[in-house]
C-alpha cells in the first residue's frame, strides 16, 4: 500500500529546515553553510532533506519565499482598508514591505550577498517569477481603482501593472547593488536617494498620477539602510 503523506507533518518538517537555514543566513554564514549542517541541526536524514529540497539553493529560495509570505500578509490590511485612494494603497504596500524588511534587516542584509552570487542565478529567476505572480494581480487592482477614481490615466490596466512589476523588480535588484556600492564607498547615500526619487517619478508618469502625489520611499528610511 502506498504511504499516505500527512500534509501538516510535511509542512512542519519542511519549516524546520527553513528555520535552521534562516538562522544561519542571518549570521552571514550562508556561503559556509552545508546541507549536512542543516540536516544535523534538524536531526533528520539526508533522505528527509532531499524530499523537500533539491539543493542548498532551493533552501535559500524557501527562506526568501517565506519572507515574501510575511510581506504578503503584512500588506493585506492596507488593501482591505476602506476609504483609501489608489495612491495611498500603493504607498501602503511599499511601506509595509519596508517595515517587514526592517524588522528582519540582519537577514535581508545577509541575503544580499548570497543573492548577488552567480551561483544563485537560477534562484533569482525563480523568485522573480514568484514576485511577479504575487504583485501583478495586486497592482492590477490598485491601478484599476486609480483609473476608476480619475487619479490614474492608463488605458490598459493589466499591461500597466506588468510594467510596474518589471520596474519594481529592476529597482529591487539595483537596490541590492547600491547597498554594496554605498557601503564600499563607490556611491553616496545622497546618490541612492536621488535614484529612488527618479524611480518614484517614473511610477507617477507610468500611472499618469499628479507629480508629487505618490511617495514610495522616504529619504530617512533610505538613510537608515544605506548609511
Amino acid at each position: 500500500m502506498a504511504r499516505t503523506l500527512n500534509p501538516e507533518s510535511h509542512a512542519v518538517r519542511r519549516d524546520a529546515f527553513v528555520d535552521v537555514a534562516r538562522r544561519y543566513i542571518a549570521t552571514g554564514a550562508y556561503e559556509q553553510l552545508s546541507v549536512q549542517q542543516v540536516i544535523d541541526e534538524v536531526g533528520a536524514s539526508k533522505g528527509a532533506f532531499y524530499h523537500y529540497f533539491g539543493s542548498k539553493g532551493d533552501l535559500l529560495e524557501a527562506v526568501v519565499e517565506r519572507m515574501a509570505d510575511e510581506a504578503t500578509a503584512a500588506w493585506q490590511p492596507v488593501l482591505n482598508a476602506p476609504g483609501l485612494s489608489a495612491g495611498q494603497r500603493l504607498e501602503g504596500v511599499f511601506r509595509t514591505v519596508a517595515e517587514v524588511k526592517w524588522e528582519r534587516r540582519e537577514l535581508v542584509l545577509a541575503i544580499i550577498d548570497a543573492w548577488l552570487s552567480d551561483d544563485n542565478a537560477i534562484v533569482r529567476e525563480k523568485l522573480r517569477r514568484l514576485v511577479a505572480a504575487r504583485l501583478t494581480p495586486l497592482l492590477t487592482d490598485i491601478v484599476a481603482q486609480g483609473v476608476a477614481d480619475g487619479d490614474f490615466t492608463p488605458t490598459n490596466v493589466e499591461a500597466t501593472a506588468q510594467v510596474l512589476v518589471s520596474l519594481i523588480q529592476g529597482t529591487q535588484e539595483l537596490a541590492s547593488q547600491l547597498y554594496v556600492d554605498c557601503h564600499g564607498g563607490v556611491v553616496t547615500v545622497d546618490h541612492v536617494i536621488q535614484v529612488f526619487a527618479s524611480y518614484t517619478e517614473a511610477v507617477e508618469r507610468i500611472l499618469g498620477a499628479r507629480t508629487g502625489s505618490i511617495t514610495l520611499t522616504q529619504p530617512d528610511v533610505l538613510r537608515s539602510w544605506f548609511s
